[in-house]
């Protein structure tokens, strides 16, 4: 991660690194096309379009993170515990931004108020800087 939570870094043989690259590289993308759409002042999606399958890749994306970041830092053999209350800020961040996404999902028609709305949700954002934070930590120790 550079400096977004998806940076292009090559995988280091860490278990786990392919998936945290893939999973930050889903978030990033996804991210990057909300803003875009956005700004685009569209009315609605009519049920269809790529900002719903965007809106799935960074569900799918967040699915499990709390889990997947204990068992990865388990995997960097360093002392896990004083990242283990971080862990679990992430996993509460990241099923608050899920009930967010979920939520915008169930709608009939996704205008782009509604993604602005979502880009600036506390939860997206906290999610998306508790990334920043654990990956600039994490970096120096793969």
């Amino acid at each position: 991660m550079s400096d977004s939570p998806a940076g292009q870094q090559p995988s280091t043989g860490a278990p786990g690194s392919d998936e945290l690259a893939a999973r930050a590289d889903a978030l990033e993308e996804a991210y990057e096309f909300f803003l875009a759409y956005a700004a685009q002042g569209l009315p609605g999606d009519s049920g269809s379009g790529q900002i719903r399958d965007y809106l799935a890749k960074f569900d799918r994306a967040l699915a499990g993170l709390g889990a997947f970041f204990t068992s990865y830092v388990a995997g960097l053999r360093i002392d896990a515990e004083p990242f283990q209350d971080f862990i679990g800020v992430i996993d509460r961040d990241a099923r608050d931004a899920q009930a967010a996404i979920r939520m915008v999902l169930a709608q009939p028609s996704i205008g782009s108020q509604i993604v602005d709305n979502l880009n600036a949700n506390i939860h997206v954002r906290a999610l998306l800087t508790d990334l920043f934070l654990i990956d600039e930590i994490l970096k120096k120790r793969r």
